[in-house]
This record gives structure tokens, sequence and C-alpha cells, in this order.
């Protein structure tokens, strides 16, 4: 007989009953000793940041951008104060902050037009560039007066448009090469032509005082202190020279393929010529 048979019966059932309820719940207990740690409120594991592509740096800005542009490196004379007005009477026309009562004359390919502090600023055109002022001013018996000065190029820096009664002539200064001063036009010849020419070297980045008065039979002109034009006007022809430059009328300053300043625009009324006149040659 085996051995199984010699157990008592009570025995062999109190074995069945253990290992049915034993075994499962010791597998079961074995399994939970075995399985890996809860992971419960444990954090997720992070996926490594992919880095942002690098920024342009302010430097990196198109110069096209809304980014403020550098102020126009103007010549270190142009900083020089301005000298005293001689005289009484006069009124400024341009009030050294804004183009308040001037505007750009439109030539075709003119340059820019610029305020900066003090002074108007025209750029170089092709061949134009200058401003109007846009309130009225005297036909006769006036005086204007301002300071130029070329800040680039080699042609006229000064362009002055004015009335003479119902007609009009242009105060030419550094005209035809950088030299010339004259009146165009007188009978129909040019500052280049008539007895107003005279020729003068300007330095570039300097500013010289104009100074144009405007009377009964008479017009006079000066360079800093220095009186350079004084023609008698009696039974004389007075106009512009045809062209662009009729734009500039009734009253305005242009430059032709130069870069100028402008500053201290000033006129005063006036009664007479300052000097008697020179017989025409």
């Amino acid at each position: 007989m085996s051995n199984f048979n010699l157990l008592p019966m009570p025995f062999m059932k109190m074995s069945f009953s253990f290992w049915t309820r034993f075994v499962p719940a010791a597998l079961v207990l074995l399994a939970g000793c075995s399985s890996p740690p809860a992971t419960h409120g444990a954090p997720p594991p992070q996926t490594p940041a992919t880095p942002s592509p690098p920024q342009p740096s302010p430097a990196a800005v198109p110069a096209s951008s809304t980014a403020a542009q550098p102020q126009d490196n103007l010549p270190p004379g142009l900083a020089k104060p301005p000298a005293p007005f001689e005289g009484e009477g006069w009124r400024a026309l341009f009030n050294g902050e804004n183009l308040e009562g001037w505007q750009e004359t439109q030539f075709a390919g003119h340059g820019a037009v610029k305020c900066r502090p003090g002074l108007i600023l025209l750029k170089m055109g092709d061949p134009f560039t200058g401003v109007n002022y846009t309130n009225e001013v005297p036909k006769m018996n006036y005086e204007v007066a301002l300071d130029a000065a070329r800040v680039m190029g080699s042609d006229f820096f000064c362009g002055l448009t004015v009335p003479v009664g119902d007609s009009f002539c242009s105060l030419i200064v550094g005209g035809w090469g950088g030299s010339l001063v004259g009146i165009s036009s007188l009978d129909g010849m040019d500052a280049s032509e008539n007895q107003t020419t005279k020729f003068v070297t300007f330095e570039s980045g300097r500013w010289y005082r104009l100074r144009l008065r405007v009377t009964e039979h008479r017009i006079e002109a000066w360079l800093d202190r220095e009186q350079l034009i004084n023609v008698d006007t009696t039974d004389r022809r007075i106009s512009l020279r045809p062209g662009e430059i009729e734009l500039s009328k009734p009253f305005g300053v242009a430059c032709w393929q130069t870069s100028a300043a402008l500053r201290e625009i000033k006129i005063r009324r006036v009664t007479q010529p300052a000097a008697p006149a020179k017989t025409a040659l």
C-alpha cells in the first residue's frame, strides 16, 4: 500500500483544505512581492527641451527697419554760431525747429529735405533740391538775408529766387563749377553772362552770410560784409533763367547737384538802396 493510504482520513481532509486555500494565497503574495515598486504620484520622466533658435541681436536689424536712423554727419564748421544781423526790423522766416511755412519744391529728381536743429538740410538732387516759402513776402523794397553752406558737391549751394515787382530773379552763389556769383537773369542773360558775374573761392562746410536787397531800380547783394552786386535795373528786363528754377517762385532757395545747409533766413522792409549805383560796363 502507498504511504498516502496510511494517513488518517481526518488529516487527509484537513490537508486538502489547507492546500486549496493556502497555495493560491501564497501565489498571490509572491506575485505581489515580485512586482516593481508602485509609481503612483511620481512625476513622469521629462523629455529634454529642444533649445530655441538664436534670436538676432539689435545690431542685426536691417537699416530699413523702423529703428531710429543716425543723424547726418555734418561738417564741424556748421556748429559755429551765427553772427548777429546788422540793422533793425528783421523778421524770421524759418523758426529753426521745423518746416512750418515751407514746403519742398517739386523738382524732378529732387533730393531729401530735412530739418535739423537750427537749420534746413537740402540733400543732393538730380539736379535740383529746394524749398519754397508758403507765406506772403514783399515784391519790392525789402532785404532778405540767410546763412548758407555747401555740405557736399561742387555747384551752387544757394539759388535764392525772389520777386522783383511783378518779375522774379535768382541770386546764384557757387554756380558754374563752384565759384560763380551773379543774378539770373538781366535782359535774358544769366548769372554767367551779365555785369553781375563774380568769381569767389568757396569752402565746403563753412557758413556764408548772404544778403539781397531789392528796391526800385536797384538790386544789391552781399557776401558776408562785402558787396558784390550793385546793379541799376532801370529799363532792364528782369527774369528767371528758363527751366525748372521757375518752380522756386515766388520765394525759394535751391541747390544744384550739391548738398546745402540753410539757417537764419530773415527778411525786412527797406525804403532805398544801401549804396549808390555802379555804372554798367
